[in-house]
């Protein structure tokens, strides 16, 4: 298996103002295996077709990765922000599915 090492974000709520809040991105730096890696060309109604990283990474996760796990928003792949779409327990690892590019949303 290819060996990972790359970046996952987090999103958190900071409160800027009273009653103001806005997401803010984490990033801190993970090491891993590549489980899987495939992607798609998806049809769209854009110029072009829209790209789907249909790939597995598992990382080993520290404990603020457990503890925030449902704001991990993205994992860095090849310089790109990939979406995770969904996320396995296998403790001491997590293995997040990635796909398609991630665009701050």
């Amino acid at each position: 298996m290819a060996k990972f090492h790359g970046f996952v974000g987090f999103s958190t709520s900071v409160e800027t103002a009273p009653g103001v809040w806005k997401e803010e991105i984490t990033e801190r730096e993970y090491t891993g295996e590549l489980i899987r890696l495939a992607q798609n060309h998806n049809v769209s109604e854009h110029l072009n077709d829209d790209v789907v990283l249909n790939s597995r990474v598992k990382i080993a996760a520290d404990q603020f990765a457990f503890t925030n796990l449902s704001s991990i928003k993205y994992a860095k792949f090849d310089g790109v922000s990939w979406k995770v779409t969904s996320i396995e327990h296998e403790r001491p690892r997590l293995v997040l599915t990635l796909g398609g590019v991630y665009n701050g949303h």
